[in-house]
């Protein structure tokens, strides 16, 4: 008996333990709820933070093709002592700078006088036409094209140490391996960027060994080669599309003269688009040909002459696109997205007096009228030629009085 009063008692005694105990916990864990709703309020806040948006605009004109009669009348310009092109580009000046990067294809090597000014077929050009595009505005340009070993690897280098004292922003070219490898990237409103440029070859002169560096090839001559550069491009791209926020690559590509766009061209295009590229340039053709979007990519295929003294295609020579677009970036909690908008393309016309007087003009600009006759039939060929694979794609209007 005494045994089951002891083990009644000591259930009495933990029964009473417990319904002690239990208030105690209960005010304890209510000491706690305050520090959890104050983790709580961090993380809403943190949810709701504001998102943050950058912006910067672009604008990209095709190949700066420096034939005789525009150095010449540069020099001429310049009253013989060096070379002026800035008057061949007034008109541009009021347009360029109101871009942040404003892009072009420097299609002629800027070899300077050291290795004799020269146009077609083996093109040298002034290092003024660089200072000169430089007062227009342009900050980006692109340096693999099919004249770039015209005359040799060292007016390669000597163009590169001009562009090394400047700000632009080069591509497609390089010193040295290590500089093909360090792909550039450069900042600007918060957005950075970074430009890859290739061309289909250099009019049969190799590059010599181990000078692979002094131009980015992507040979397009046949599938064989075709397919093995592309491992290559692969390459680029994949070393620094995670690290910019923007991503172009210039292509100098397609067939000269030709409106029509090759498979190569739609091949590559479509492939640089599956590797998230957000904009291809296209040039070489010497004229202009349609604008499009895959996916996300933006194609111009190609923009036609910036400026020259082409005649072979006669008046397409002559007629160049000038493309704008805004890039915004919007960040969001550690994360970042990239959209393209407000696209706008202008045609552009580089006229001459017999060589002479050369001008490039703008066709929103009522001056085109007094350079160009029958304006409004030229503006309305080559505007149906950029927007022939896209409706969504419009071209600015001439201008009208």
């Amino acid at each position: 008996m005494k045994k089951k009063r002891k083990l009644r008692k000591s259930r009495i005694l933990l029964l009473v333990f417990i319904i002690i105990l239990l208030p105690i916990v209960y005010l304890a864990l209510n000491n706690k709820k305050p520090s959890s709703n104050i983790n709580n309020n961090i993380n809403t806040n943190e949810d709701k933070k504001e998102e943050q948006e950058y912006k910067l605009s672009l604008v990209m004109v095709g190949d700066a093709l420096i034939h005789d009669a525009i150095y010449k009348e540069a020099n001429k310009n310049a009253n013989y002592n060096g070379y002026d092109f800035k008057p061949m580009l007034r008109y541009m000046k009021e347009i360029i700078p109101n871009y942040d990067l404003a892009y072009y294809n420097g299609e002629t090597v800027l070899g300077g006088t050291p290795y004799i000014i020269s146009g077609y077929p083996a093109f040298n050009s002034p290092q003024e036409l660089g200072r000169d595009m430089i007062d227009t505005g342009f900050n980006i340009v692109s340096l693999a094209t099919n004249h770039v070993l015209d005359k040799g690897v060292s007016a390669s280098l000597s163009a590169l140490d001009y562009w090394s004292t400047t700000d632009v922003y080069t591509t497609g070219s390089y010193k040295s391996n290590i500089d093909k490898e360090n792909i550039k990237i450069k900042e600007k409103n918060n957005i950075t960027y970074a430009v890859l440029n290739y061309t289909y070859g250099t009019n049969g002169i190799k590059r010599p060994e181990g000078y692979d560096y002094v131009v980015n090839i992507w040979d397009m001559s046949n599938k064989t080669s075709y397919e093995a550069y592309k491992k290559e491009v692969e390459k680029d791209i994949d070393s620094i599309r995670d690290k910019v926020d923007l991503l172009i690559v210039a292509m100098h590509w397609g067939i000269e003269y030709n409106y029509d766009i090759t498979e190569y061209q739609i091949d590559a295009a479509k492939f640089l688009s599956s590797k998230n590229v957000d904009i291809i340039i296209g040039t070489h053709p010497h004229v202009v040909e349609p604008i499009t979007y895959i996916d996300n990519t933006l194609v111009i295929y190609s923009l036609g002459n910036f400026i020259s003294t082409h005649q072979i295609n006669n008046i397409g020579n002559k007629i160049g696109l000038m493309t704008s677009i805004d890039v915004t970036k919007k960040v969001l909690n550690n994360n970042t997205s990239i959209t393209l908008s407000n696209l706008n393309n202008e045609l552009l016309y580089t006229y001459h007096n017999n060589y002479k007087d050369i001008v490039v003009v703008p066709f929103s600009n009522k001056d085109i009228y007094r350079y160009l006759d029958n304006a409004n039939d030229i503006y309305n060929k080559y505007k149906n030629i950029v927007t022939k694979l896209d409706n969504t794609i419009t071209v600015n209007p001439i201008y009208s009085s």
